[in-house]
């Protein structure tokens, strides 16, 4: 049930996290100036690629259970920054932030579960020996 648990956690986090990226990826693609909030300091542009790519890419690769932990990582600094600085003063704002940080540490120390890329990956190479 451990493993089902975490593939429910993995494909509920990463397809509603999945939207954000796609919201965002599309503010990329309208073209025209980028107006992101820049909260540690690398530019709007540069803070708008990283929350893609963690939003984007980090949860795609997590709801198919690939690399978990180290997808998890970027999401984990994404939702730090959001809720420690972004929303740092807005508690009703942070609330969601903070589940979504909390569901990512989890995921990070659990890593995906059996039914997972990672745990079909680790059942082939556990045969191989």
């Amino acid at each position: 049930m451990n493993s089902f648990a975490l593939l429910l956690v993995r494909i509920v986090a990463g397809v509603f996290m999945l939207t954000h990226g796609i919201m965002k990826f599309n503010m990329l693609l309208k073209g025209g100036p980028i107006e992101f909030a820049d909260p540690i300091g690398v530019g709007p542009s540069a803070s708008l690629l990283l929350a893609i790519f963690a939003e984007l890419l980090c949860s795609a690769f997590l709801i198919i259970g690939l690399a978990t932990r180290l997808v998890a990582l970027p999401l984990i600094i994404n939702f730090f920054v959001v809720v420690f600085v972004v929303h740092a003063n807005d508690f009703e704002k942070q609330e969601m932030g903070a589940l979504y940080l909390l569901i990512y540490v989890l995921l990070f120390i659990t890593g995906s579960g059996k039914y997972s890329v990672d745990g079909l990956i680790a059942r082939r190479n556990k045969r191989r020996y």
